[in-house]
């Protein structure tokens, strides 16, 4: 059974430059200019607080744009937390902000995709994401992605899951690194 997929376009249509990229020196400012739709805004918190957090703990957050050739289209971070008691955090979404002119063009799918290459690099068998339940939420974006209710909460979001596969010989990722080997620069190829 393949992966489901998300809306708009599927992301081998949009285009061949996709890519996450890490934030540098060189890209930080204008990363913190993506601007999500007004009816978004209290839903997702702006790049530069998540900038500030990955800051504060860069030993288990993993920030990275997303870019259309040399187009800046989003934002995505995750913690691996593997040492802490709470599974929910050992590979969690923590931020999904698309600016609000290149939404519903699939590329928060294809961000997500490229997060899930990381996490079996990692060796993790899950994804985990937390939102809440609202008009306009994220609710149905991630189920379209293939993740399910846990059941949980977390600070009185929904905890979703979704549960991932790893190499069928163990030894390797699809791409033939070593599991848990990090990629700072990922091109996921098409669903």
């Amino acid at each position: 059974m393949s992966p489901p997929r998300g809306v708009g376009r599927n992301v081998a249509d949009v285009s061949s430059g996709l890519r996450l990229e890490p934030v540098t020196q060189e890209n930080v400012r204008a990363a913190c200019k993506l601007k999500l739709r007004p009816d978004q805004e209290n839903l997702v918190a702006p790049v530069s607080w998540s900038l500030a957090d990955a800051y504060t703990v860069p030993d288990i957050a993993w920030p990275r744009l997303i870019y259309d050739g040399d187009q800046l289209v989003g934002f995505i971070m995750a913690v691996f937390d593997l040492d802490n008691p709470d599974d929910l955090f050992h590979s969690y979404l923590v931020r999904l902000n698309i600016d609000a002119e290149h939404q519903g063009s699939g590329y928060g799918s294809f961000a997500v995709e490229g997060l899930c290459q990381e996490a079996v690099r990692r060796g993790q068998r899950r994804l985990t994401v937390s939102y809440h339940l609202q008009d306009n939420g994220p609710e149905g974006f991630y189920e379209r992605l293939g993740f399910r209710p846990t059941g949980e909460h977390n600070q009185g979001e929904v905890v979703a899951e979704r549960i991932l596969r790893l190499p069928r010989d163990g030894g390797t990722t699809p791409d033939g690194g070593a599991p848990g080997a990090q990629a700072d620069r990922i091109a996921v190829p098409p669903l």
